[in-house]
């Protein structure tokens, strides 16, 4: 009974072993993280730095008389002005509609809301 309960529990952790073992393994990544790439140095360092904090933020423009409300990635380029990597409409209406201010007001506030919900989701990715 005692050679039982032995086999028994080498056994178990004979299986415990291989399931670890078979979890470290399937998590780990397909290509190690620096297998392929070559460093980046100098200005292309700093660009690829700078890409890499660009932020979204809300902007406006008017385009064939209607008021379109985005969202805009940027980084500050090497002279200090912006560079826009990404425009997206949140939405446009018209420029000379009546609840202009109203609509713009509210716009700006979702796009702002929309803005720093992306920027958390690509800081927690």
């Amino acid at each position: 009974m005692v050679v039982l309960l032995v086999e028994l529990v080498v056994l178990v952790a004979l299986v415990g072993l291989l399931l670890y073992a078979l979890g470290v393994w399937s998590t780990r990544p397909a290509v190690p993280p620096a297998a392929g790439r070559r460093r980046l140095t100098g200005p292309q360092a700093q660009l690829a730095d700078a890409v890499a904090r660009a932020r979204w933020a809300p902007a406006h423009d008017e385009v064939d008389g209607r008021t379109r409300v985005l969202l805009r990635r940027s980084y500050a380029g090497p002279d200090g002005l912006p560079v826009v990597l990404e425009d997206r409409v949140y939405t446009a209406f018209a420029s000379d509609d009546p609840a202009w201010e109203a609509r713009f007001t509210e716009a700006m506030s979702g796009a702002r809301f929309r803005c720093s919900y992306l920027n958390a989701e690509e800081s927690a990715g």
